[in-house]
């Protein structure tokens, strides 16, 4: 540390120059009028013999300058009666200064270089040549808040560093560990490990300094992302892609930590009748245009809901005096109080277009809505062995034989029981699937097996209309098929979140691992477009390894 004399604002003023340290600065400020002055980039104190003995009593070691030593200034020195330092004492001044590894006796000509992860931090005196030269770094900035340079890890930058500034270096620190916050949760880690936190929204978060050759293997990874304000990677989660990171990060030496993000904070709930004093129901008319532009049971539905709570959120107006503005503060609504998916929130705003433009008879429109940017995530899927394992739980043959379908034909939830018995062709061996999502029919498979299981089922059952039907002869409803799914789950012992649609997901992954063209499974999923479909080719890597490049083929 270093003294010296200035004129600050037309009063004299004692200059504290010293390598940025907070807890150097805190016992600094006991002493009384202690200021910051952003033109000299320093701490001062009055030019008064109280402050020169208390500025020496807290820190004995500070050196002065000759400017500061001269006959005023030596005179205010010698006639400075030393004060009994408050807490904390010379001794633990010095250890402080100790752990921060900041020299007792700093030269401020020389500079002070921290690498803190992937960033690398310089605290130098302002000098134009050297401000030039870090200028000249890419992505390099400075830092207010703890006045120092800062400039990105990347391979290169040190030596580059150390080159240009070679003696004048005065202390050179790497510290071995950094510490990462993220939802609220902080994770400390080393230099030679890598984080891997696995998010609620079934992606995965790398964190780890500058590796060529892991930054390679992420970027091979399909729907990753580089976070460039966090300085994290993501990547889809799946067993594959961790085992792949693993690998990498052994072949690196690097240790692997894998983390659980912690949830995210609760969202609030919909407005129920319970609310509000005049809960409005979704209007007749909104329901009657559905059904007579013979929109689907579950699309009905689903816009019913939607619409019936933006109608109960502006519960005071009417709603043909709700306009743009408000429209569009609902949306934000949803996304920063309600925190709802992106999905439900285009589904929101469909619904009031619908209902707008539709039912009132209004234009066309378009609102300038701020959307979340939805996070691309890979299916879970479960393995062959693990549908083996769930089939041979299921006792009950009702339960067993829609588990059976729902797995060998691809179908979805809705499509399964939504099937009546005229829907099987035996002599083609194939389910007709009629007036699926999109309002389509289609063919998928009937398998051998699942045939066999059908005939037991239907012998047992007796079904009259409907191919699966509850106990009343009614349709079998959604949430027991379900229940019937969890059970099977948890008794197969099987860790992963799964649902009905997870069996579907099996079934395309499957058959893609089988060899089956990418096309055939596009028609027998009901897919419209083929990029639904190629989502199942990131999913599974079985089989990659027979495939041969074609410059092995060649002689040269």
């Amino acid at each position: 540390m270093k003294a010296s004399k200035i004129t600050h604002r037309d009063t004299v003023r004692i200059k504290v120059d010293f390598p940025f340290n907070q807890q150097i600065a805190s016992i600094l400020k006991q002493i009384p009028d202690c200021k910051w002055s952003r033109t000299h980039s320093a701490w001062h104190i009055p030019y008064t013999k109280e402050a020169f003995a208390q500025l020496q009593a807290l820190f004995p070691t500070i050196e002065f300058n000759q400017n500061v030593s001269s006959s005023s200034a030596a005179t205010i020195i010698a006639k400075a009666q030393p004060l009994v330092p408050a807490k904390p004492d010379v001794a633990s001044v010095a250890a402080m200064l100790t752990v921060a590894n900041v020299p007792s006796k700093y030269d401020r000509s020389k500079i002070r270089v921290e690498v803190v992860g992937r960033r690398i931090l310089i605290y130098l005196p302002k000098n134009e040549t050297d401000i030039k030269f870090i200028n000249n770094i890419k992505f390099s900035r400075w830092d207010k808040v703890n006045f120092c340079w800062i400039i990105p890890n990347y391979p290169g930058n040190i030596d580059l560093i150390q080159a240009y500034f070679k003696d004048r270096i005065n202390s050179f620190l790497v510290h071995e560990t950094q510490e990462v916050s993220t939802n609220k949760s902080k994770y400390t880690i080393a230099k030679d490990e890598i984080l891997c936190i696995k998010t609620a929204t079934g992606r995965l978060k790398l964190i780890v300094g500058f590796n060529k050759v892991l930054a390679v293997g992420i970027k091979s990874i399909p729907y990753h992302t580089w976070d460039a304000k966090n300085k994290w990677w993501t990547i889809p989660f799946s067993e594959h892609y961790l085992e792949k990171i693993k690998q990498l990060s052994a072949e690196q030496n690097l240790v692997l930590k894998l983390e659980e993000e912690a949830p995210a904070i609760e969202k609030m709930a919909r407005l129920t009748p319970y609310d509000i004093p005049n809960y409005r129901q979704c209007p007749a008319e909104f329901i009657n245009k559905l059904r007579e532009l013979r929109y689907s049971e579950s699309t009905i539905k689903t816009y019913t809901n939607s619409f019936e709570e933006f109608v109960n959120y502006y519960h005071k107006y009417e709603l043909k005096l709700i306009d743009e503005p408000m429209i569009i503060a609902y949306t934000r609504h949803l996304v920063t109080e309600r925190k709802v998916s992106a999905s439900y929130q285009n589904q929101a705003i469909n619904a009031i277009k619908f209902y707008y433009e539709r039912v009132l008879g209004g234009q066309r429109k378009f609102y300038f809505l701020e959307r979340p940017i939805a996070e691309k995530t890979l299916p879970v899927v479960l393995s062959e062995q693990e549908v083996v394992l769930t089939m041979k739980t299921v006792v009950n043959q009702k339960h067993k034989a829609m588990l059976m379908v729902a797995y060998s034909a691809g179908l979805r939830v809705s499509e399964l029981l939504n099937l009546k018995i005229k829907d099987i062709d035996s002599d083609r061996m194939q389910i007709r699937v009629e007036q699926a999502k999109g309002k389509k029919d289609r063919y998928t498979l009937l398998a051998v097996k699942t045939l066999q299981e059908l005939r037991k089922y239907f012998v047992a059952y007796k079904p009259k209309v409907w191919l699966f039907e509850g106990q009343g002869g009614e349709q079998y409803s959604i949430r027991s098929m379900q229940c019937v799914l969890k059970n099977a789950i948890q008794a197969a012992g099987i860790q992963k979140k799964v649902s009905m649609h997870t069996l579907r997901h099996s079934f395309a992954t499957h058959l893609l691992e089988n060899g089956t063209d990418l096309r055939y499974i596009q028609s027998l999923l009901g897919h419209a477009s083929s990029k639904t479909t190629e989502i199942y080719t990131h999913v599974t890597m079985k089989g990659f390894d027979k495939i041969k490049s074609p410059i092995d083929q060649l002689d040269f």
